[in-house]
């Protein structure tokens, strides 16, 4: 009787081994929130009315209103999924400050919010922390860079190579660049980003060697530039800098 039940032990054992992926994929899906709906309206890019709720897409920042990709994400978007149902999936927080839900969305088992980084059309965005998806969407970045699309695209400009972080400073909230060329970099209406919708723009400068950037009121010298009107811009629990030249070409990306 004990040998019985001791083979029927390491049986089970085996069972639950060829089949742990099954198990675990089942498992998962029980555990995750979902729910369906119907996209009614495409608001923006990375924003939608789905059953009358405004929907916040998890992970991922698209192009504001004015700004380069802004139509394409949007116009993307609508192809996919407007007037169809889709699975949502909720993370750490249900709703943001704007009362909107925050969601990841699928069709047909693709991850629409990771499909709009792949293609270019939107940058990754973590403000809730890192998540289980967190991995994919930065792979899908640098994925999107090597293939050189959309926002990914890199500058061809002739300081284009010549820009490098020299210092980045999170706790200081502290930027040096650096101009490694031999020749200067004209910077006007060069941009500045994070991860979400901070934004600085260069004013009329030129970049002979390097140049200091600093978060919060100053006066701008000839090496020292201020973000003004930002307490902070740079998170302390992860963020990403995005240097783009004045045609919206990617120069330089930092994460950390």
């Amino acid at each position: 009787m004990e040998k019985e039940v001791y083979f029927l032990g390491i049986l089970i054992l085996i069972l639950i081994a060829i089949n742990y992926s099954w198990l675990d994929s089942k498992l998962t899906g029980f555990l995750i929130e979902e729910e369906f709906g119907i996209v009614e309206r495409i608001v923006d890019g990375d924003t939608l009315i789905i059953n009358g709720n405004s929907t916040r897409l998890l992970g991922i920042n698209c192009p504001e209103k004015g700004q380069f990709y802004y139509e394409e994400a949007k116009n993307f978007l609508s192809e996919l999924v407007l007037n169809k149902t889709v699975v949502l999936q909720r993370e750490k927080e249900d709703l943001d400050k704007y009362n909107r839900k925050l969601r990841y969305i699928f069709l047909d088992g693709e991850n629409i919010n990771l499909k709009l980084v792949e293609e270019g059309l939107a940058n990754y965005y973590f403000p809730q922390g890192k998540d289980r998806y967190y991995n994919y969407f930065t792979d899908a970045w640098k994925n999107c860079v090597f293939n050189n699309k959309n926002l990914c695209e890199k500058s061809k400009k002739g300081c284009s190579e010549c820009i490098k972080i020299q210092e980045f400073d999170i706790k200081k909230q502290k930027l040096i660049l650096e101009n490694v060329c031999s020749f200067n970099c004209d910077l006007k209406n060069w941009t500045l980003k994070d991860e979400g919708r901070k934004i600085f723009v260069f004013p009329e400068f030129i970049l002979t060697k390097e140049v200091m950037i600093f978060i919060g009121e100053g006066i701008n010298t000839e090496n020292i530039l201020y973000w003004q009107g930002e307490e902070y811009v740079w998170t302390q629990t992860g963020d990403t800098l995005f240097l783009r030249d004045n045609d919206g070409k990617l120069i330089l990306w930092e994460s950390y």
